[in-house]
């Protein structure tokens, strides 16, 4: 089936079919090896996009300037310190200025509510890089990721279970985006940390679709059994306050990514995922305040052993970030 995504904005993996995200992941692939063999072919020249940081981040910035430089592209980034969004002009307003001036806006920030505002405001197409509901350009990198170490298993056959504090943006898209495209797909963490009520509903009607099969379980040892792959992300999301934490620690205890917890999948090829950062150590200033916190010197959501060790492959994910958003420009741009 024909997959034409010129034009479209993305925002969140519900606006999606599975036909749609497995184009993109296809032509990332494409995009990688030609990058690698040096026969890649820009599609972009002369376009220009907007690159709007809310809030920092070294894989998304990265992935996005250096994928538009390998196409032709030119970028512009605004930090909060260099644009009006928000302080003097609405997000409607600034797509409609950046409209006039670029061909694509990609936003990362706190609220969906905002890159949907710059969505319905602009004449081009929008990205979310990220906000605390939705993560759909590192869906992309991780799927590629599972499929690259996946040992040749379709997507449909692949088992992966996410550890930890799930109602954010990396559980709630790692449900959803599983649902879509009809893998094995086990959330397991503290009730009160689950997904809401109606992302659980949207990824069992997608499930229905795709043939996925979703657990979702407060028992680490159910949602590890038999797992491919297992993911984390940290355990107190950017900008929720250092108050949180010593509670968030205690209750997230049990869902710690370490050796024991990797040998409950029972499969000896299992391998680790995470977004990054990662709080695997003390060797940064948060890292060390945390430890300090905690007592954990080791690592918060994984452990320095398993971070450090052979089935980590969350720098193949970092890699793929900049794979998968080229392919999501060329394919809305090109």
């Amino acid at each position: 089936m024909s997959v034409d995504l010129y034009g479209r904005d993305f925002l969140k993996e519900l606006d999606h079919t599975a036909a749609e995200l497995t184009h993109l992941i296809d032509l990332a692939a494409e995009l990688k090896a030609a990058k690698r063999a040096r026969t890649e072919v820009p599609l972009l020249s002369g376009r220009n996009i907007a690159l709007i940081f809310e809030k920092t981040s070294t894989r998304t910035r990265c992935a996005f300037e250096v994928g538009a430089y390998d196409q032709g592209a030119h970028v512009t980034y605004l930090d909060p310190s260099s644009s009006q969004l928000g302080h003097k002009e609405s997000a409607t307003d600034t797509a409609r200025v950046l409209s006039r001036m670029y061909d694509a806006i990609e936003f990362r920030g706190a609220a969906q509510a905002t890159v949907e505002e710059l969505a319905d405001g602009a004449d081009v197409p929008v990205y979310n890089g990220l906000t605390a509901e939705w993560h759909p350009t590192q869906m992309l990198a991780d799927f590629l990721t599972m499929r690259e170490h996946g040992h040749g298993k379709p997507v449909n056959e692949i088992a992966y279970c996410y550890l930890g504090d799930a109602q954010y943006n990396m559980g709630r898209s790692l449900l959803v985006t599983g649902a879509i495209l009809g893998a094995d797909v086990r959330i397991a963490a503290p009730r009160a940390l689950w997904p809401a009520d109606e992302v659980v509903a949207a990824a069992r009607e997608r499930a229905e679709q795709s043939g996925a099969r979703l657990l979702l379980t407060e028992d680490p040892a159910q949602g590890l059994r038999g797992a491919d792959f297992v993911h984390t992300d940290v355990w107190v999301s950017m900008g929720e306050p250092k108050e949180v934490w010593a509670e968030r620690v205690e209750l997230l205890q049990p869902y710690r990514v370490d050796a024991p917890a990797m040998a409950a999948t029972g499969n000896p090829d299992v391998r680790f995922m995470h977004c990054l950062p990662a709080f695997h150590d003390a060797r940064t200033t948060v890292g060390a305040e945390i430890a300090a916190a905690t007592g954990l010197e080791d690592g918060l959501e994984v452990s320095d052993e398993v971070f450090a060790s052979p089935a980590n492959v969350a720098f193949d994910q970092a890699e793929n970030r900049l794979h998968t958003i080229k392919a999501l420009m060329v394919a809305t741009l090109a």
